[in-house]
């Protein structure tokens, strides 16, 4: 049966934390909040629940996953981090992107985009999500919560916990979402290259291609 654990959004409580950490680390696959929309998270080596994902979004093999970390000193163990990449990822995490960089040997290869051996990198600036991180000690794998056929994402909790509550193993309430996905930017050839338009500001990095 699917849990919800109802997480205050800025003073969270660790021993719920903790609860969803440990769920975590024994497979489960969580929706939780973060400073953008909901999204679904799940341990970096549970290969189970990343295919439950696959299935609940409809994803196919090529779809790019990311790494929700910590901070700056995560982002190093499993992306390669150059000059000009990191003098971005400092100004600009935590915070409502997520950077496409080249992935270290720590990045499961099922994780990595298949030809370019990239891995999408998130610091969401939330306080629930930042304290899961922290008890986890490792980022998630996670992926925006847009399903199949919606054009925006839930935004409240119960609705989710109704609309997809037998696919996933816990709901994390945090108060409501926004609606609007984090910008994605790629890294990887040393030019910053927009490939997403979401909350986070574009205008920093030149037009979206």
């Amino acid at each position: 049966m699917t849990q919800i654990f109802e997480i205050h959004p800025e003073t969270p409580q660790l021993r719920l934390v903790r609860q969803a950490a440990r769920m975590i680390r024994s497979g489960a696959l969580v929706v939780y909040p973060t400073d953008t929309t909901y999204a679904l998270g799940c341990g970096l080596g549970e290969k189970d629940a990343l295919d439950r994902i696959r299935q609940l979004r409809n994803l196919d093999a090529r779809h790019n996953f990311t790494l929700a970390c910590r901070d700056l000193s995560d982002i190093g163990v499993y992306a390669k981090v150059e000059k000009t990449a990191y003098r971005l990822l400092k100004a600009f995490t935590p915070g409502p992107y997520t950077f496409v960089l080249r992935a270290t040997s720590e990045v499961p290869r099922r994780l990595q985009h298949a030809k370019k051996k990239t891995i999408g990198i998130r610091v969401p600036d939330h306080a629930i999500t930042r304290a899961l991180l922290e008890e986890l000690g490792e980022p998630l794998m996670t992926a925006s919560l847009l399903l199949p056929g919606e054009d925006i994402p839930m935004t409240d909790a119960a609705d989710i916990a109704e609309a997809i509550g037998k696919q996933v193993d816990l709901v994390i309430d945090g108060g409501a979402c926004g609606m609007e996905p984090s910008t994605v930017v790629d890294l990887s050839s040393g030019v910053p290259e927009v490939l997403r338009a979401g909350c986070g500001d574009v205008s920093v990095f030149g037009e979206e291609s």
